[in-house]
């Protein structure tokens, strides 16, 4: 159904289960490039809390505004955990596996505990310079090989790779692999359930390969703090080590791969945006933020599936207990009530609240500090290092990710 007739599919207004229209079918239509669905805005205004029909499980209540998002994310009273008893809304027939993201606390804050330590603001900040060394030397290579380059190849894939690598103690050597078995796991129809399965049982017995290895040669990485927690203090089984790994390591390598590549297309399809930041570069950390805020990530803008536990207030409306909600991130990042002129970029924008791009409550995404310096480095070297960079097509011309959970050009062709 495209945006236009699902927009006529139903009237303003959400009132509880009670009461209402037929539910509207979601995605509401194919994601194009980076564009947020007009829709949102027009729900944003009429119908905040519609009720969505997905291909497969429940139908769910629909958060838009950046208050009931906020609250969708981090009121208790909405369980994650719930959608492993439920027939839960989802795009594709099986049932994916989100290993840490499918608990609620006490047990999602004992495995987050473990891992926390190392994507703390600080932690990371000690990480910066090694990856400024890598953003240059993959700058120099580009340099040096000479225009064009596809820009997501040469450096939005490798430097977020080198450095979730350093951290959890991956070898970026065996990198051949890498970007494959993050593609499955980020898998909707791309891929088929059992091609799936196949490529993360492989990631799965290679970390599991090295998990052994720090049982013979201990390390001072993240992988074998989680062998440690499991081998020492009993604090988590050997299934939980090898989905902590994969979860840690294919999401927060391909998320931001994505987004350097998404960042980079986005600043050189709006000049005047890009003009700004070259003039000040002391901006892009701010930038960052606003391009977080600005530039949708999922390729399903309603994220991870949630269901009350019982009844909760909403400012569009009531969730009964045992209905499923969808959090609309990128709805609530473009919430009139909270930025003004909120479809516009602006580089120099001070976000009124923060954005919710990271997530928000105990499931905020915990890499986000990790992110935050990638970007920030990819961001800066890019201006500093090449002030003439421009598409080396026409944006047109850009073939895009689908099939997938998050959004991004296969290839970023460049020239300067």
């Amino acid at each position: 159904m495209s945006a236009n007739s699902a927009e006529g599919a139903a009237g303003a207004g959400a009132e509880g289960s009670d009461a209402g229209p037929a539910p509207r079918e979601y995605p509401f239509s194919d994601p194009r490039a980076l564009e947020l669905d007009p829709i949102y805005a027009r729900l944003l205004r009429d119908d905040p809390m519609p009720r969505v029909h997905l291909p497969y499980g429940d139908d769910a209540w629909l958060l838009t505004t950046y208050d009931d998002v906020q609250a969708g994310l981090a009121d208790g009273r909405f369980s994650r955990a719930a959608t492993l008893t439920h027939d839960l809304p989802r795009l594709h027939a099986h049932r994916v596996d989100c290993g840490i993201l499918d608990l609620d606390p006490p047990e999602h804050t004992r495995l987050r505990r473990l891992v926390a330590r190392a994507f703390t603001p600080r932690r990371v900040e000690t990480l910066r310079e090694r990856a400024q060394r890598e953003a240059d030397e993959l700058i120099d290579a580009m340099l040096a090989a000479g225009p064009p380059a596809d820009l997501v190849e040469h450096f939005a894939v490798p430097l977020p790779g080198v450095m979730i690598c350093e951290l959890l103690g991956v070898p970026f050597a065996d990198r051949e692999n890498f970007y494959r078995w993050g593609t499955a796991f980020m898998s909707t129809t791309a891929l088929t359930a059992q091609q799936r399965e196949t490529a993360l049982g492989e990631l799965a017995a290679y970390l599991g390969r090295l998990v052994e290895l720090r049982r013979l040669t201990p390390t001072g990485d993240l992988l074998n703090a989680l062998v440690v927690a499991r081998d020492e203090h009993e604090s988590l089984s050997e299934a939980e080590v090898i989905g902590m790994a994969i979860t840690l390591f294919t999401a927060g390598y391909e998320s931001t791969a994505s987004q350097i590549a998404n960042f980079a297309y986005t600043l050189l399809t709006e000049p005047g945006q890009l003009q700004v930041l070259r003039e000040q570069p002391d901006l892009v950390p701010g930038a960052v933020e606003e391009l977080l805020r600005y530039v949708p990530l999922s390729a399903n803008e309603a994220e991870l599936p949630r269901y009350a536990t019982q009844d909760v207030e909403l400012s569009a409306g009531t969730v009964r207990k045992d209905e499923p909600v969808l959090v609309g991130m990128y709805a609530a990042n473009r919430d009139p009530r909270v930025y003004e002129d909120p479809d516009r970029l602006d580089v120099t924008r001070v976000l009124a609240r923060p954005h919710l791009a990271f997530g928000h409550g105990v499931h905020h995404c915990i890499g986000a500090p990790l992110a935050r310096m990638d970007l920030q480095v990819a961001m800066g070297t890019l201006l500093a290092r090449l002030p003439g960079l421009r598409l080396a097509v026409e944006p047109e011309q850009l073939a895009w990710k689908s099939g997938l959970a998050m959004r991004g050009p296969i290839t970023l062709p460049v020239a300067w």
